[in-house]
This record gives C-alpha cells, structure tokens and sequence, in this order.
C-alpha cells in the first residue's frame, strides 16, 4: 500500500543551451506505489528523472528523498553514485552497458564478487542465473552484451537494478522490446517490489500500461507539470488528451483493441489478398545468416512482399528478426539465400552482393530497431543527420556540400514531421528519444523509394507521434510501396499488418493474413508453443 512521500520534487529547472528541458516541473511520488510519468516526446519527463538519479543538477528546484527513518531530506545535485548507493536507479530508454563484458559481469560491475583478490565468476554466475529465473527475465549470464539483441540487452538493464537492490525504480519505456508474456512478467517484478515497499516511477507512451500498472500518474507537457491524478479515476483518452493537449487514436495506443475509447473495437482496414496485390518489391529466399553465437541464426528463410503491401514480423526478440533485417540492408553478409529488390521501374534486382548504399540507390529504405547505433550520428546537427547515406545527392558541381539545400531539406522535414525543438543546427544528442526516432523517419520516408523496412518504427514515441508514423506507413503503402514491419508491439503488427508472419528460433513458424491473426493466434508461436512450417 502507498504511504508517505519517497519522492518529492519541487520548481525543477534544467536548461541545455536555449532549451528548457523542465520548467519548473513537480513530482512526487508515495513510497509503496507504482506511479506513472507520461507526456509527449520532448515533455521533459527523462531529463526531470535524469535530475532525480543524480545525472543532472538541476538550475533551480529541490529533489527530495525519504531517508529509512521516514522523513524526507533534500538531496538536491547530488551525484549518480549517491543516488545509487541511497536506493535510487534508473533503467534508461538506451542501454547503459559495456559491450565487451558478459551479462554476468555487467551485473557486477562496481559491486564484484571476490574470492580473495580474485573475481568469483562463478558465483557472479550463478547469482545473476538466480536472478534472472526468479523474475522471468531469462538472458544467459555468459553471453557477451555486444551479442544480445535489443531486447535482450532491455532485460540486462532491468537485471542490473534489481540486482544492486533499488528501492526507488525508475523506468524508461521499459517494455518497448518485450513480448506480451514478458511484460507481464516484469509486472510481476514491479509489483512484488511495491508490496515490499518499493517504489516504482515507469516513464511509458503506452496508456494501457499507465491503467494496468500504476497507482497514480503525472502528466507533463512542454517541460511543466499539467495534471497529477489517480489511475482509478482516469482513461486512456482523458490522459491522452492531457498530454498532447488535443483528442489523439487510441488504437494504437494499447494493446488490446478499443482500450480506453469506451466503444467497440476499431474496424481493421480492408486489405487484398496477396494474390490481387501488385508485383514483388522484396524477395527473401532461403536466406541464411550465421552469427557468433549461432550458425543459423536465420534459418532458411523465404518470404515475398508485394508493392502496396505491409508485411509484418512479430516475434520475441531474439530470434533472428535483427539479423535478417541486417542481412536484408546490406549491414551482414548472408551465409546462404538471395535478396532481390523492386527498383523504379518495378524490375525486381538481385542485392544479395550489394552493399548497403547500392541497395539504397536501388529503392531500399531502412528505419533501424537501434536509432543510437545504426540510424544516427549523435554529435551531427538534426539538418546533418536529415541526409545520412544521401550525401551524394546535396553536393554542388565541385562535389562540395551545398548547405543551402541541406538547410532546405532539413526545414522541410522538420516540419512536416514535426520534429522538437525545430531547430536544425541542434546536435542530434539534445533531442528527446521520440524526436530523435522523428530525424531517422523523416530521412527514411521523405525520400525517393520502392521498399521500406520499418524496424520498431514507434519505439519510444508518444501516442501523437505514433498515430503520424502510422498514417505515413499506410500512405506509402497506398503509394505502392512494399513494407517490411518488425515489430515487438504486437498492436502495431495487427493494425498494419496485411500480412503477419511470426519468427521463432530463426525461422518463420507460421504466416497469415492480417484479418486472421490476433494476440491469442499469434502468442503460441511466439513462445515456441506451437510452430509449423509457414
């Protein structure tokens, strides 16, 4: 049961340059409760719980923590290592680990297990396996961080604070890489740690989460503090509302059809049968890719998508899908099988052999499931990133860069996708995680091509935002584009979807059209409860 304050904050202010990042934001949060933080990409929500976890000192304000003995004390600027040793972690929305160590060492890191003056790996070991199976967020501990997929890493960084024994839990979009069954595994985590009289502050887009989870939620908007409120007496579409400050789709929004909008379900959008569908875009066939944890991690796989088609993958992380997509891109060679590609005219090109730009230039687009590390250069300015891999196509006759045109571009994009600060000369670094995601879409679809790949395309983006990358994917698609969606999200699969496959253990298990599947279809074979041939 909730109680006394954990968390106060009060007239919190964080500038970074020109930007306000919090303007005089308030929280506070019960101990023993499970609160949700919610606003739009940009709101200020991570920078106001980066001030809490000691990353940022605040320009004004006050942060207050509840010490063991009950009463709050002002720890305000104090560092990360204090918040840390006082109970206080945050799991962040991009990973904070060492790629080059084990999970098992990750875990450990500053808190080493000994045997003598030598490390204890094996007890490290077997504490972390414990861990993990107690809480159902399954990784091995030996497995190289630099090997583990999106999703798996995810599960390292919730390990690692619970393993350092937090009391105040902060979380940064933590299920955006989970499978239905995995967040609801992490429930369980949170709310043990609540009714152990932990507290937990979960940072989500998604409002059916906020409903399901949390106690209480503040809402933030532009930096400010708007609304604080009880779950019980909220709704997605109150929240929402509150959020973006206008009414906003909310079947995107939630997992389950029709949550929060007090109606019936949403009608899925009338699609064709493939076989009425135009020529292929993308062909798969056969397509192995080795990796160094496995010689198959895609095995033999094959699929075609059509021009005016969205095909989606779901699928726990982990099982080939980010492997097939470099193997796809050009990022990875495959060990076996062929790639072909649509180009202008509709001539479908074998691209098994072609690096990643002579793909792109033959109509590949490609939005990358990690924006950090494969869809931008942080230190670049937004205009800079707004033309990554296109270089070629903003320089003059003397094969110099022409500014003018990229500034022209970039003022284009920045508007028409809505990209916060609307600043073109800010590093990329300085935008929230959902306007960063913007950048990488706005350069992917605001530029010529025939095939897109779209891998977790709303990760980390608010309901606004969702809605607007949504509505661009189905435009492309009535434009005759073919798309390729990997997503985690099963919601977003079965809105898009003309088509859903499922991958498990490296291969397609099963394939059927978007009208067929649904969350209790689709879920054995996620889990490997049930796999055929597709």
């Amino acid at each position: 049961m909730s109680g006394a304050a954990a968390v106060r904050m009060a007239g919190i202010v964080k500038r970074f340059g020109r930007i306000v990042a919090n303007d005089s934001a308030d929280l506070e949060v019960a101990s023993g409760e499970i609160h949700a933080l919610v606003g739009e990409n940009g709101a200020g929500k991570s920078t106001l719980m980066r001030v809490l976890a000691g990353m940022y000192p605040p320009a004004a304000g006050v942060v207050e923590i509840a010490t063991d003995s009950g009463p709050l004390r002002d720890v305000t600027g104090w560092s990360t290592r204090q918040a840390i040793e006082a109970g206080v972690a945050m799991v962040h929305q991009h990973f904070m680990l060492v790629p080059t160590l084990t999970v098992a060492e990750n875990l450990i890191l500053g808190r080493e297990l000994r045997r003598g003056l030598a490390l204890d790996l094996r007890a490290a070991d077997r504490e972390v396996r414990e861990l993990s199976e107690r809480t159902g967020l399954r990784v091995d501990p030996s497995r190289l961080v630099s090997n583990l997929s999106v999703g798996e890493a995810q599960r390292v960084e919730i390990l690692k604070t619970l393993y350092r024994g937090a009391k105040v839990l902060i979380l940064d979009e933590p299920t955006a890489v989970l499978s239905p069954p995995e967040v609801g595994e992490l429930w369980k985590v949170l709310r043990r740690l609540r009714d152990d009289g932990g507290t937990v502050i979960l940072i989500t887009h998604k409002l059916d989460e906020v409903i399901e989870i949390s106690e209480t939620i503040t809402v933030m908007r532009a930096g400010r503090t708007v609304g604080r409120m009880r779950t019980t007496d909220s709704t997605p579409r109150t929240i929402a509302k509150m959020m973006v400050g206008r009414d906003v789709s909310l079947a995107l929004a939630s997992r389950e059809p029709g949550a929060g909008s007090g109606g019936p379900d949403p009608p899925r959008e009338a699609t064709s049968p493939v076989s009425r569908l135009p020529s292929p875009g993308l062909r798969v066939e056969n397509l192995t890719v080795s990796s160094p944890r496995k010689p198959n991690e895609v095995d033999g796989v094959s699929f075609t998508v059509a021009r005016g088609e969205i095909f989606g993958i779901a699928g726990v992380e982990g099982n080939g899908q980010t492997e097939l997509i470099e193997a796809i891109t050009g990022l990875r060679a495959a060990a076996s099988g062929t790639v072909s590609l649509a180009d202008s005219s509709g001539t479908l090109r074998d691209v098994t052999t072609h690096d990643v730009r002579a793909r792109a230039d033959t109509g590949l687009s490609h939005v990358p499931e990690d924006r950090h590390r494969r869809g931008l250069i942080l230190e670049y300015s937004v205009a800079e990133n707004l033309i990554l891999g296109q270089q070629h196509r903003f320089t003059g006759s003397a094969n110099v860069l022409d500014r003018a045109r990229i500034a022209g571009n970039a003022a284009s994009r920045i508007t028409t996708f809505d990209i916060r600060p609307p600043d073109e000369s800010l590093p990329s670094r300085s935008l929230s995680g959902g306007n960063q995601q913007k950048v990488v879409i706005a350069r992917e679809m605001g530029r010529d091509f025939t095939v897109l790949i779209a891998a977790q395309p709303t990760r980390g983006v608010d309901v606004g935002a969702i809605e607007f990358i949504h509505d661009q994917l189905r435009k492309a698609r009535s434009e005759g584009k073919a798309i390729l969606l990997v997503s985690a999200d099963l919601v977003e699969i079965l809105a898009l979807s003309d088509r859903v496959a499922v991958m498990y253990g490296g291969r397609i298990v099963v394939t059927l059209p978007g009208s067929d599947a649904s969350a209790e279809v689709l879920g054995p074979y996620m889990t490997g409860a049930q796999g055929t041939a597709a």
